[in-house]
């Protein structure tokens, strides 16, 4: 697991904390791994979800520190989306 990934887990499960997010998301950060995240919190891991968001870790990493917005990220195709929108709509809320 990189080092990128352990770090994102720990921010994403300081913003998930108290957010009741209630469906399962993967992000896919090319180069580096893939981080699951549900109602328990977000871990290392590449299992089935709802919605798998995929980007490169330049557009992770400005997602996380709240510099870019997801949505904007999608709709410049910057962020890729496979599955629920609903999920993936829940989830950029709690992230912005």
């Amino acid at each position: 697991m990189s080092e990128m990934i352990d770090q994102a887990v720990a921010a994403l499960n300081e913003k998930l904390t108290g957010a009741g997010f209630d469906g399962t998301a993967k992000f896919v950060i090319d180069g580096e791994g893939a981080i699951m995240l549900d109602g328990e919190g977000a871990r290392a891991g590449d299992e089935d979800a709802d919605v798998t968001l995929s980007a490169d870790a330049d557009t992770f990493k400005s997602i996380l520190d709240g510099s870019l917005n997801p949505t904007a990220a999608f709709m410049g195709g910057s962020l890729k989306l496979d599955g629920d929108m609903g999920a993936a709509m829940r989830l950029g809320s709690v992230l912005s």
